[in-house]
């Protein structure tokens, strides 16, 4: 796993856990890497001080209670941890009775939204642009909170 520091063009500072450093690259291109407060897509990598391990003469210090100080890097608090395991789970449940389109999603959210196909449960990849334009139709769309392999590169 990587741990980026990221930041948002309203200034927010967050950061992100990804698989690493392509994955980043990945969800970023395709709009899924949002600012949690304010919802911007515009995030990029802020800086951020390197972990410099200690050398081996070096005395040891203390360490951190990470029950009160969370550290940048660490694990995530049990917390945090069973929020996001719970909020994939629900994920992976609401996909059960989705159809995955692909890279058809844009024109298929338009038939649904215009009539033209059966209503029902859709997921697929959309651009960020794609995105934008379906939100200026008056058709809701949301980004999934994890990422999705489709079922074609599925073991």
């Amino acid at each position: 796993m990587i741990v980026y520091d990221l930041c948002c063009d309203a200034g927010h500072r967050f950061e992100g856990w990804f698989g690493s450093s392509a994955d980043f690259a990945e969800q970023q291109a395709r709009g899924l890497v949002g600012c949690p407060a304010c919802g911007s897509i515009e995030v990029a990598k802020a800086p951020m001080a390197p972990a410099v391990p200690r050398k081996g003469n070096q005395i040891a210090v203390e360490p951190v209670d990470r029950a009160s100080a969370p550290v940048a890097g660490g694990a995530p608090p049990p917390e945090v941890a069973q929020m996001l395991h719970k909020l994939a789970e629900m994920q992976a449940e609401a996909l059960k009775n989705s159809t995955w389109v692909g890279e058809r999603f844009a024109q298929e959210s338009r038939a649904i939204h215009y009539g033209e196909r059966e209503a029902g449960t859709i997921h697929g990849k959309a651009t960020p642009a794609e995105a934008k334009e379906l939100l200026d139709e008056g058709i809701q769309v949301a980004p999934l909170p994890f990422p999705i392999a489709p079922p074609d590169e599925l073991n």
